[in-house]
């Protein structure tokens, strides 16, 4: 059988066909007509039953162009000015978009530089699809710019302040449970105190602020590489920074502090965690399954196996919830975020008042009007003047971020799944906003 097969398959070889099936066959060929009236065939291409943009710009070009041509002859007829003998060949279509060619003479007296007339083919072709396949390209990325411009100019409003009920749509889901969500976020608001961390790093004697940012930058990556969710993230740099503020350790066991703390959470939050090995594999081997599983019942042990704490994240999901908007969801959470690797801010303000301050924030970088509403003001127990001070450190840590030495953070949230947030002009004159 495979004897037989090699046979026809160089008997089609002699015959001009090769191995693949002849295009007549399968009905890959168009029968056109010539200039000469002559039937000719040809490999239908994608672009013959419908015409894009780019083959009507060119064929509208070449029209233009010969009428051109034969204007300046006819001008040239009408003045009785003698014709030179050079013979030029003028580009035509008929309706079917087929090139016809046509021979003529120019007076060169009446145009001492004239344009060239262009011709059809292949190459020009496929140039002209190139150039127009860039030119939608520059367009799309140019709308987008644009409307992220737009956004952070002013342009982009929303309807007059009124009373939100943001859990209307969840009326019957038993799952979402809404009849408790007020007094769960009340319980939050009262217990956010137990879990929050003083200024630790005066008792640490080998660690300082610059060497926790740099942790938890790598975190974020690793965070990133395992695509986990952000619930893990945020109770992470909670651990992290809980046991810290209660045990000093030294600076080469701040990284296995910190895989740990990640371990412990994807536990907590995460369905499926990820393994011990792919933790010490991305730990570029420095510690052992031994050390982190001891490091592991060691912060369990100092945390009293505390983890169910509120975060940020808990508030800002519930706060993003008025009026759904997805590039402002986005940059509040890359304001947020900017508080995890900001030693300062962590033991400044509350996971409440970080959560409504990135709000505010994120709104008056997209002038989302009115920029604290009282349904946010409902919800958040917070007024601007309780917010104003952390907002301000929230735009300094934006403006910042693209220079920042670690910038994972940056990175991600420039990235088109993100809504290229982090590349925003930060506002200006936050102060002012409370006026409006």
């Amino acid at each position: 059988m495979e004897n037989r097969s090699r046979g026809r398959g160089k008997a089609k070889e002699e015959a001009g066909q090769g191995n693949r099936q002849v295009l007549g066959d399968i009905g890959n060929l168009e029968v056109l007509r010539n200039a000469e009236g002559k039937q000719i065939s040809r490999p239908i291409t994608r672009f013959s039953n419908s015409r894009p943009f780019a083959l009507r710009n060119f064929h509208t070009k070449l029209l233009a162009s010969a009428q051109a041509a034969a204007n300046l002859v006819v001008q040239a007829n009408e003045q009785g000015t003698p014709l030179g003998k050079k013979r030029v060949i003028v580009t035509t279509l008929d309706n079917g978009g087929i090139v016809h060619k046509q021979s003529g003479v120019q007076d060169l007296t009446q145009k001492p530089n004239p344009d060239p007339v262009d011709m059809v083919s292949s190459d020009d072709f496929v140039c002209e699809m190139k150039c127009e396949i860039s030119r939608r390209n520059v367009q799309t990325l140019s709308s987008t710019l644009n409307a992220q411009s737009k956004a952070a100019s002013g342009v982009v409003a929303e309807p007059a302040d009124q009373p939100v009920e943001i859990d209307a749509e969840n009326a019957n889901n038993e799952l979402a449970v809404i009849e408790y969500l007020d007094e769960l976020y009340k319980f939050y608001k009262q217990t956010e105190g137990d879990s929050r961390v003083s200024d630790y790093m005066k008792s640490q004697h080998e660690i300082n602020e610059k060497m926790r940012s740099i942790t938890v930058d790598w975190l974020l990556e690793v965070h990133n590489r395992f695509k986990l969710m952000p619930e893990t993230l945020y109770l992470t740099i909670n651990i992290l920074d809980r046991y810290l503020s209660s045990t000093d350790i030294p600076k080469k066991e701040l990284q296995l502090v910190g895989i740990s703390s990640m371990l412990i959470a994807c536990k907590y939050e995460e369905i499926y965690p990820p393994q011990m090995i792919d933790l010490v594999s991305i730990s570029n081997d420095a510690y052992t399954k031994h050390q982190i599983h001891s490091m592991e019942r060691s912060i369990l042990e100092k945390l009293q196996w505390y983890l169910t704490v509120p975060t940020p994240y808990v508030f800002l999901v519930r706060l993003s919830s008025v009026q759904p908007d997805k590039q402002m969801e986005n940059l509040a959470f890359f304001l947020a975020e900017l508080t995890l690797e900001h030693y300062q801010a962590i033991v400044s303000y509350s996971p409440s008042t970080i959560a409504a301050s990135a709000i505010y924030a994120a709104r008056c970088t997209l002038n989302r009007r009115p920029f604290w509403s009282e349904t946010l003001k409902r919800l958040s127990s917070y007024c601007t003047e309780q917010i104003i001070e952390c907002a301000k450190l929230l735009v300094s840590l934006q403006t910042s971020a693209a220079d920042s030495k670690p910038n994972a953070l940056y990175w991600k949230f420039s990235s088109e799944d993100k809504g290229f947030v982090a590349l925003l002009p930060p506002t200006k004159n936050i102060e002012n906003q409370l006026l409006m």
